[in-house]
Protein backbone atom coordinates (compact mmCIF):
# COMPACT_ATOMS: atom_id res chain seq x y z
CA UNK A 1 0.00 0.00 0.00
CA UNK A 2 1.40 3.56 -0.78
CA UNK A 3 0.18 7.28 -0.37
CA UNK A 4 0.95 10.28 -1.72
CA UNK A 5 1.57 14.01 -0.64
CA UNK A 6 1.96 16.79 -2.73
CA UNK A 7 2.67 20.74 -1.89
CA UNK A 8 2.80 23.00 -4.89
CA UNK A 9 4.27 26.57 -5.04
CA UNK A 10 6.44 26.04 -2.45
CA UNK A 11 8.63 29.71 -2.63
CA UNK A 12 11.81 28.14 -2.96
CA UNK A 13 14.22 27.37 -6.13
CA UNK A 14 14.08 23.71 -7.35
CA UNK A 15 17.77 23.68 -7.13
CA UNK A 16 17.61 24.26 -3.33
CA UNK A 17 14.78 21.84 -2.80
CA UNK A 18 16.69 19.04 -4.48
CA UNK A 19 19.30 19.26 -2.51
CA UNK A 20 17.01 18.25 0.69
CA UNK A 21 14.94 15.89 -0.91
CA UNK A 22 18.11 13.42 -2.78
CA UNK A 23 18.70 12.99 1.22
CA UNK A 24 15.48 11.05 1.88
CA UNK A 25 15.17 9.32 -1.02
CA UNK A 26 14.81 5.51 -0.55
CA UNK A 27 15.45 6.02 3.27
CA UNK A 28 12.87 4.74 6.05
CA UNK A 29 10.02 7.09 7.34
CA UNK A 30 11.44 6.93 10.96
CA UNK A 31 15.30 7.87 9.62
CA UNK A 32 14.05 10.62 6.77
CA UNK A 33 12.34 12.69 9.25
CA UNK A 34 15.30 12.54 11.70
CA UNK A 35 17.44 13.76 8.55
CA UNK A 36 14.82 16.36 7.85
CA UNK A 37 14.29 17.83 11.26
CA UNK A 38 18.12 18.32 11.73
CA UNK A 39 19.11 19.29 8.82
CA UNK A 40 19.59 22.89 8.61
CA UNK A 41 18.27 24.17 5.25
CA UNK A 42 15.33 25.85 4.80
CA UNK A 43 13.53 23.47 2.71
CA UNK A 44 13.95 20.75 4.88
CA UNK A 45 10.78 22.14 7.07
CA UNK A 46 8.87 22.12 4.18
CA UNK A 47 9.77 18.64 3.25
CA UNK A 48 9.41 17.22 6.52
CA UNK A 49 5.82 18.78 6.89
CA UNK A 50 5.10 16.88 3.57
CA UNK A 51 6.63 13.77 4.54
CA UNK A 52 4.41 13.70 7.36
CA UNK A 53 1.31 14.31 5.62
CA UNK A 54 2.26 11.54 3.18
CA UNK A 55 2.42 9.35 6.37
CA UNK A 56 -1.07 10.28 7.83
CA UNK A 57 -2.61 9.83 4.06
CA UNK A 58 -1.31 6.16 4.55
CA UNK A 59 -2.98 5.67 7.91
CA UNK A 60 -6.08 7.58 6.88
CA UNK A 61 -6.36 5.29 3.23
CA UNK A 62 -6.81 2.19 5.17
CA UNK A 63 -7.85 2.65 9.01
CA UNK A 64 -8.29 -0.90 10.15
CA UNK A 65 -4.44 -1.89 9.01
CA UNK A 66 -2.07 -0.67 11.62
CA UNK A 67 1.61 0.32 10.54
CA UNK A 68 5.04 1.28 12.35
CA UNK A 69 6.74 3.76 10.66
CA UNK A 70 9.99 1.60 10.64
CA UNK A 71 8.20 -0.63 7.98
CA UNK A 72 7.37 2.56 5.75
CA UNK A 73 9.65 3.80 3.13
CA UNK A 74 10.09 6.71 0.88
CA UNK A 75 9.26 5.27 -2.53
CA UNK A 76 9.60 8.02 -4.44
CA UNK A 77 10.28 12.02 -4.27
CA UNK A 78 10.53 14.65 -6.71
CA UNK A 79 10.96 17.97 -6.95
CA UNK A 80 8.82 19.80 -10.37
CA UNK A 81 9.53 23.37 -11.23
CA UNK A 82 7.02 25.85 -10.69
CA UNK A 83 5.75 28.97 -12.34
CA UNK A 84 8.47 31.86 -12.12
CA UNK A 85 7.56 35.48 -10.35
CA UNK A 86 9.44 38.00 -13.27
CA UNK A 87 10.38 41.12 -11.68
CA UNK A 88 12.75 43.99 -11.98
CA UNK A 89 15.45 45.48 -9.70
CA UNK A 90 16.69 49.54 -10.52
CA UNK A 91 20.21 49.06 -11.92
CA UNK A 92 22.74 52.10 -12.86
CA UNK A 93 21.79 54.33 -15.31
CA UNK A 94 18.09 54.04 -15.71
CA UNK A 95 18.39 50.87 -16.69
CA UNK A 96 16.98 47.32 -14.99
CA UNK A 97 17.47 43.74 -14.30
CA UNK A 98 15.53 41.10 -14.39
CA UNK A 99 14.91 39.35 -10.54
CA UNK A 100 13.41 35.65 -11.36
CA UNK A 101 11.43 34.56 -8.05
CA UNK A 102 11.59 30.44 -8.71
CA UNK A 103 8.92 28.00 -7.04
CA UNK A 104 8.47 24.52 -7.01
CA UNK A 105 6.16 21.61 -6.60
CA UNK A 106 7.19 18.65 -3.94
CA UNK A 107 5.60 14.98 -4.37
CA UNK A 108 6.50 12.20 -2.06
CA UNK A 109 5.21 8.98 -1.93
CA UNK A 110 5.42 6.41 0.85
CA UNK A 111 5.20 3.11 0.54
CA UNK A 112 5.73 -0.17 3.03
CA UNK A 113 8.48 -2.05 2.59
CA UNK A 114 6.57 -4.98 0.92
CA UNK A 115 5.72 -2.91 -1.64
CA UNK A 116 9.20 -1.68 -2.65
Amino acid sequence: MEAVAKHKYIGSSPRKMRLVIDLIRGQSVDKAIEILHFNTKHSSNVAEKVLRSAVANLYNKDEEASYDTSDLVVKTAFVDVGPTLKRISPAPMGRAFRVRKRSNHLTIVVSTKEDK
